[in-house]
């Protein structure tokens, strides 16, 4: 066993919670370059926003056959989105930033595109490629925060998990419409 102790002494740990108290949440123990963390943050907020927009006009579009369970999707995974978007948006705060939600340059700072798809398949392969550069970009803003910014990092995690989900859910839309179509190409 080591003699370290666990925890700093409560006398030392009071008189630091009461130095830089305009700092908020953010104490002396976070390590993270806050700066680079509420850009990058800001860029997650514009991506979620123009995925929100994306499955909503895809949900009002869906059409066909297959479309009313797609659409249902496409609506769960709009309001799952908007979620993320909200707790990006109120991390960034807590960090002492601003969220930009100024729609002028929205496009530019999203790590997705707005490709609105000419019909249900499109849709759906337009939305798991966007899942998926999600998926590819909150696993490098995890690595890259790493053990410097606990709560961001796992607030992250829990976001990249549901964007797995989606990306599955799509995909299995996909093999299923797949299916569905060469079944259909035998008749």
């Amino acid at each position: 066993m080591t003699d370290k102790p666990f925890l700093t002494d409560v006398q030392e740990l009071r008189r630091r919670a009461r130095q830089h108290i305009e700092g908020g949440a953010v104490t002396d123990a976070y390590r993270g370059d806050r700066e680079t963390v509420i850009k990058l943050l800001n860029e997650a907020l514009a991506t979620e926003i123009v995925c929100v927009l994306r499955y909503k006009r895809h949900y009002f579009m869906a059409q066909g056959i297959n479309a009313d369970p797609i659409a249902q999707e496409f609506l769960q995974h709009a309001n799952e989105e908007q979620g993320h978007a909200d707790q990006i948006a109120g991390r960034i705060v807590q960090l002492g930033g601003a969220p930009n939600l100024n729609p002028e340059g929205m496009l530019m700072r999203s790590h997705s595109e707005y490709v609105e798809g000419q019909n249900l398949l499109d849709m759906i392969k337009e939305d798991l490629v966007a899942e998926r550069v999600a998926i590819d970009s909150y696993t490098e803003m995890i690595r890259y925060i790493g053990d410097d910014d606990y709560t961001t990092r796992r607030m992250l995690e829990g976001i990249l998990a549901v964007e797995e989900e989606h990306a599955n859910d799509l995909s299995s839309f996909l093999a299923d419409l797949d299916k569905d179509w060469k079944t259909r190409d035998r008749s």
